[in-house]
């Protein structure tokens, strides 16, 4: 039976069947569970939209609540303001009718003005006219004669009235200089020696002088030519003396002879060459005193244009005192001051250090020393400050800080001390100076030197420019006005000097 086919195409058959239900089975128990699951996720889809449906319409009401609500205020608020603006316009238009009745009140009176106006002046013309001619004087007439007796009663008193107010304040003016130098003196005291116009300069040997003259006095004519000092000779043993109102010129005429003793040849060749290597000299010079002076204060940030001209400070002078000792001094009693007062220390010193810097060059450009000073060091970028600082030491510019106060307080500790400057010294210099520059303000003049205290003034001028009949003229022209320009005791001699020199060379 196992073995029959039959038996096992119908157990076959049967186990077909067999899984086809079970397969059934499952697939519909499978479909029954997803169904289920659809509907729950359908229900609960329903109740959220529901729920916000309902939040939508909860919140679509609040808004148009508040909307409303906002709307209201808007209209109360815009009704006020409406309420306001017609007040207000009732009030204008209530003030412009004022206005235009007072506008209308003034126009009347001021019609009525001109005509009492028109009136008064009609009878005051009467009345002048009336007047003049019961008096026999015109208005004018009477004008001056009225005056002419209050002049003629009161001249006395007046006269009397102005003396004694002069009086009174020349007396005030004269108690008020004491009292500054009084104090001066007493806060500052110090030896100070005043330059001169002479030097002496001490030879080896009497033999030297017949050499610095010269044959018929050649060499000493060339001398004076080129240095622009007058050189005395005289019985003075082994010594000739310097003699000229400038210090640099005095410095450059004493190292010329200086390297033409030394050289032994003296001849005018010699001597042009020598005053060319004094000239150089004297400008190494001029910076290493500025350097001395700078570094003695503590000031080592000057421009070395700056420093130079501190060093042609030594070579000048001003009422006999040497301006650059004069102008160190001033920084010592500026930083003194400044530390007492609680001021730039620094500022101070320079600026007192640097306030008579236009002293350097005002002999060869126009303007005041404290205008070229400005300028100076405007050019080389000294700090505004310092120049703020010495600008006002003659009060030219006000004052600005308080280091200005301190430069010009020390200006006047060091220069009104007694003994410290002469101004008899300065006058004297200022007459040669203004001699000097009468000459060379005239065409063809190549340099001028006043000498023989201030009686001789040479004048030196280029031959190609002024001829021998235009030296003659040249001479009567700056005599003529030296006599009505200046004010001088006895004579000046003008000497107008022509050299014409022939260069070649031989190849």
């Amino acid at each position: 039976m196992l073995q029959n086919p039959i038996f096992w195409g119908v157990l076959s058959v049967f186990a077909f069947a067999a899984g086809y239900l079970v397969r059934q089975l499952l697939a519909s128990r499978s479909a029954n569970s997803v169904e289920q699951k659809i509907k729950q996720r359908l229900h609960e889809a329903n109740v959220k939209s529901q729920e916000l449906v309902l939040e939508a319409e909860k919140k679509a009401a609040d808004i148009l609540a508040q909307s409303k609500k906002d709307e209201r205020e808007t209209r109360t608020r815009i009704e006020k303001t409406e309420s306001r603006l017609l007040d207000k316009e009732e009030d204008f238009d209530k003030r412009s009718s004022a206005l235009l009745d007072e506008r209308k009140v003034l126009e009347e009176k001021s019609k009525n003005l001109e005509i009492l106006k028109k009136t008064a002046e009609e009878a005051r013309d009467k009345a002048i006219t009336e007047l003049e001619r019961v008096s026999g004087f015109t208005k004018d007439e009477a004008r001056a004669e009225i005056v002419k007796e209050i002049q003629e009663k009161y001249r006395q008193d007046l006269a009397q009235g102005i003396q004694k107010m002069d009086k009174e304040r020349s007396e005030e003016l004269e108690k008020r200089g004491l009292q500054i130098i009084t104090t001066a003196i007493q806060r500052y005291a110090r030896s100070h020696v005043s330059e001169l116009t002479t030097s002496v300069f001490q030879l080896p040997n009497e033999e030297f002088k017949g050499k610095i003259i010269g044959r018929e006095g050649r060499n000493i004519r060339t001398l004076e030519r080129e240095t622009g000092v007058e050189f005395v000779v005289d019985e003075t043993p082994d010594a000739i003396i310097i003699s000229s109102y400038d210090p640099l010129r005095r410095e450059i005429a004493r190292l010329a002879l200086e390297k033409l003793v030394k050289d032994g040849r003296i001849q005018p060749v010699k001597i042009e060459e020598k005053v060319e290597e004094a000239k150089s000299e004297i400008q190494k010079r001029m910076v290493e005193i500025g350097e001395a002076a700078a570094f003695e204060l503590g000031v080592y940030d000057l421009p070395k244009e700056i420093i130079q001209l501190l060093g042609r400070l030594h070579f000048r002078t001003s009422f006999g005192q040497n301006v650059l000792t004069h102008s160190i001094e001033m920084a010592y009693i500026s930083g003194m001051l400044a530390a007492e007062l609680g001021a730039s220390i620094e500022i101070a010193k320079k600026g007192a250090l640097l306030h008579d810097i236009g002293k350097a060059i005002d002999h060869d450009v126009e303007g005041t020393h404290v205008e070229l000073g400005r300028k100076i060091l405007k050019k080389y970028g000294i700090d505004e400050l310092i120049i703020r600082a010495m600008e006002s030491h003659h009060e030219e510019y006000p004052f600005s800080t308080p280091e200005s106060y301190i430069v010009t307080a020390a200006d006047v500790l060091s220069a009104a001390r007694p003994g410290a400057r002469r101004g008899t010294v300065e006058n004297y210099i200022k007459r040669l100076e203004d001699l000097e520059k009468i000459a060379e303000s005239f065409q063809g003049v190549k340099s001028s030197y006043a000498v023989s205290a201030g009686r001789e003034l040479r004048v030196f001028v280029i031959p190609e420019k002024i001829d021998d009949f235009g030296a003659l003229q040249l001479a009567r022209d700056v005599a003529a006005k030296i006599q009505s320009e200046l004010k001088y005791p006895g004579e000046i001699k003008v000497n107008v000097i022509r050299e014409t020199r022939a260069v070649e060379y031989a190849r």
